[in-house]
């Protein structure tokens, strides 16, 4: 993989063109600033950007009060290559909270290690309706002490625009759920995304999380998509490498509290 080649066609296809991401929401371009408004529980921030050392602070005030003036929580996605290089010390000045650095990596989908069978007792299912739903937010209600998880609300919008679609997988021990993941296959891009993967703590370092990484990659292989794309933490970072993940940088969000 040419590694500066696919950053940049990520940083294009998914940052600085990106499309909304649910209905109802706009991707709107403000100088060099590229940023989503989006309804009820949507997301809302900051994709990309290409600021200079004079245009920056001034740029990174107007979008906080921006979204000050909606009344919306919302995040400035940072990555370490963007420009300028203290642009986190700026964001923080200005009122954004650093949240923890992520890792982007990124995969060949033909190149991916697919053949991963889940553990002994766990099987996968995939969520088609609503009660599957419904599980999925109990693992995340376990798994994640954050209270920021809105897991539910983004696999509700995809079933509901994409009903052919599998946005995410469930881990089942029997009848209780204990690792789901979400995935999304971006239209018009050459990436699918791997997002949410949370495991209750019982159950992690078994293999289960592993198991939904292929699940996830082995449909966006069958779609087409040639690169999946993963925000990773220092937890799964090792898990995702081993099955032939690249490291191409790192994302920070940096998140402005409403009002």
């Amino acid at each position: 993989m040419d590694h500066e080649a696919v950053r940049a066609l990520y940083d294009r296809q998914m940052r600085r063109d990106a499309r909304p991401d649910e209905p109802g929401a706009r991707v709107e371009r403000v100088g060099d600033v590229v940023r989503q408004v989006a309804p009820g529980e949507g997301w809302n921030g900051v994709l990309w950007s290409d600021l200079d050392t004079e245009g920056a602070d001034a740029a990174i005030r107007a979008q906080a009060a921006f979204y000050r003036a909606l009344g919306v929580e919302a995040e400035w996605k940072a990555y370490g290559h963007d420009r300028p290089g203290d642009l986190g010390a700026r964001l923080t000045a200005a009122g954004f909270v650093a949240e923890e650095t992520e890792t982007l990596l990124v995969a060949e989908t033909a190149g991916l290690a697919l053949d991963v069978s889940p553990p002994e007792g766990i099987e996968l299912l995939p969520v088609t309706e609503e009660a599957h739903i419904e599980l999925v937010e109990r693992v995340h209600a376990r798994a994640f002490d954050n209270g920021r998880s809105s897991i539910g609300h983004q696999v509700r919008l995809q079933l509901a625009h994409d009903p052919g679609t599998v946005p995410a997988v469930v881990a089942l021990h029997g009848a209780e759920p204990v690792s789901a993941a979400r995935l999304e296959l971006h239209a018009g891009t050459d990436f699918a995304s791997l997002w949410g993967g949370g495991t209750v703590p019982q159950w992690r370092g078994r293999g289960v999380y592993r198991s939904l990484v292929a699940f996830r990659a082995r449909i966006a292989t069958e779609r087409g998509f040639p690169y999946v794309h993963v925000d990773a933490t220092s937890y799964s970072r090792p898990i995702l490498e081993r099955l032939g993940f690249v490291a191409l940088g790192t994302t920070t969000p940096y998140v402005l509290g409403a009002g």
